[in-house]
């Protein structure tokens, strides 16, 4: 225990946080009949999560460095956990997707010291193993998400995927507490607030902005005012970035076509693989009439596939050309969306798992080399803000793929359907329909319009991302076995841990 200690506490954080991503997915059913939420309340609940975590990454990485690594994670773990209790207790939509955004910050503090606190105290050979049964850790909890989401929604009920984070978080905790030590960054750098409060300001305004749009339509002046807002952040970010002595990003990685490829790439990634399937899971529960696990299973092929192909390729493909396994591996995620764009008004769910297997065959191409990819387009000192960067635009990239994709689908439905149901679909998806009047036929036939028209977009962006990729990343080697790091400014520890695995 002395030994592997660390590493079990670490990774308890870990699977954890990943977890919650996907766990939810098949719980937003249940979720929408017990609080009477609408789909645009749905599409908060994950992109909640996912913003809070992504808008705060990189701040709360830096913020580490000089607080001490080991006490963040530790007030990571505990807000985490008290905003599960708070997220299983919610008696409304608002609450719950205010817990969930706390949720997401708790997350922000374990992700960005999960590395540092590996590298302090693996080195060598242990360092290797240890990053290695960490990034299958992490790779099995988004695998097994959907399936324990449902066993626990279908069981004691949905409040449960939360009220389960409570005895791990407590497990976390006194771990952490016992066996790991306390380590440092450069503590004499500044972190900078003001461009993770300017970051933060954009991706919620242009997420806010294009999820109201499905509402009210995107030539409202509340829609077109958020944007402005959002436009604005997105300019402060810049000018504070530019000036400051210890910027969160620096912006002149972003000259090197390979780095900006890479970023890219990034963004695309999650939103190409996973914008589509809550939406997915909704069609399957409340139009096919499935059960939360069977769901669950339902979607399994796309991360369980992704999670062989993960580990078998990281061995088969040691040393190949990032711009081949990114950029490949795109096209796959993008042309196994695509695939998934074959609904009817008489489909069931095998008609998806064509396209889940493929898009599956990408994502593990592509998970384990791209933090390797954007490690190898900067120099050794700036490798942990581009592990952090990494991650950070692929939460991005999933917070805008659920809110474009959403908003993409109640566009299409509502055309489908007429105007005069746009606002019932809006205001309570497939329930909302049948209680305006809208036939069973009708409605899967514009469900399933509505799930093609989203699969096409994502699956339209994985292809371009790739091709870019392609294009732009060229002549760098990958780190061998890199996984997904998620360090920040004052990340050498993070580049060091990399660089090992």
């Amino acid at each position: 225990m002395r030994k592997w200690g660390p590493l079990t506490a670490v990774c308890l954080g870990t699977f954890m946080l990943l977890l919650d991503v996907t766990i939810v997915i098949v719980a937003l059913p249940d979720m929408a009949r017990a609080l009477d939420a609408s789909l645009s309340d749905l599409q908060w609940v994950i992109d909640g999560y996912a913003l809070a975590l992504a808008a705060l990454l990189l701040g709360i990485g830096a913020a580490a460095d000089r607080l001490g690594r080991r006490r963040v994670h530790v007030v990571g773990i505990v807000l985490f956990a008290a905003a599960s209790l708070a997220c299983g207790l919610a008696s409304s939509p608002g609450l719950l997707v205010a817990a969930r955004g706390v949720q997401g910050v708790g997350a922000a503090a374990m992700f960005a010291t999960t590395l540092p606190l590996l590298a302090s105290v693996y080195a060598g050979k242990d360092r290797s193993v240890a990053l290695g049964l960490w990034g299958a850790v992490a790779g099995g909890a988004a695998a097994i998400g959907p399936v324990v989401g449902g066993l626990l929604t279908e069981g004691p009920g949905w409040r449960w995927i939360f009220y389960v984070n409570l005895p791990v978080s407590v497990a976390a905790v006194w771990l952490t507490g016992r066996t790991v030590p306390e380590s440092h960054g450069a503590r004499d750098r500044r972190t900078d607030w003001a461009g993770t409060a300017a970051f933060a300001v954009f991706a919620g305004a242009a997420t806010y902005a294009v999820v109201r749009a499905g509402s009210v339509g995107w030539a409202s002046g509340q829609t077109l005012a958020t944007f402005g807002v959002a436009a604005l952040a997105l300019v402060c970010f810049v000018l504070v970035e530019l000036r400051v002595a210890h910027p969160l990003l620096d912006l002149s990685l972003f000259r090197t076509s390979a780095f900006t490829g890479v970023m890219a790439g990034a963004l695309a990634f999650n939103m190409a693989a996973f914008g589509v399937l809550p939406y997915t899971s909704i069609w399957l529960q409340t139009v096919l009439g499935l059960s939360p696990v069977q769901g669950g299973l339902a979607v399994l092929p796309l991360a369980a596939t992704s999670f062989v192909v993960a580990a078998v390729g990281g061995r088969l493909l040691h040393g190949a050309p990032p711009r081949l396994t990114i950029g490949v591996g795109l096209v796959l995620v993008g042309a196994g969306t695509l695939g998934q764009a074959v609904l009817g008004e008489g489909s069931s769910w095998p008609v998806l798992v064509p396209g889940l297997v493929v898009a599956g065959i990408g994502t593990g191409l592509v998970s384990p080399a791209i933090a390797g990819a954007a490690l190898a387009a900067v120099p050794p000192e700036r490798a942990g803000m581009a592990g952090g960067a990494v991650n950070t635009f692929r939460q991005l990239g999933y917070a805008f793929g659920v809110a474009v994709l959403g908003t993409v689908l109640t566009a299409r439905m509502g055309e489908s359907l007429g105007d005069g149901k746009s606002h019932a679909l809006a205001g309570g998806g497939a329930a909302g329909l049948r209680a305006a009047g809208v036939p069973e036929q009708a409605l899967r036939s514009a469900f399933a319009s509505g799930l093609n028209t989203a699969a096409v977009v994502a699956g339209a962006v994985g292809v371009v991302a790739g091709v870019a990729v392609l294009l732009l990343v060229k002549g760098r080697k990958a780190v061998p076995g890199a996984p997904e790091a998620p360090g920040a400014v004052g990340g050498g520890a993070v580049a060091e841990a990399v660089r090992a695995g």
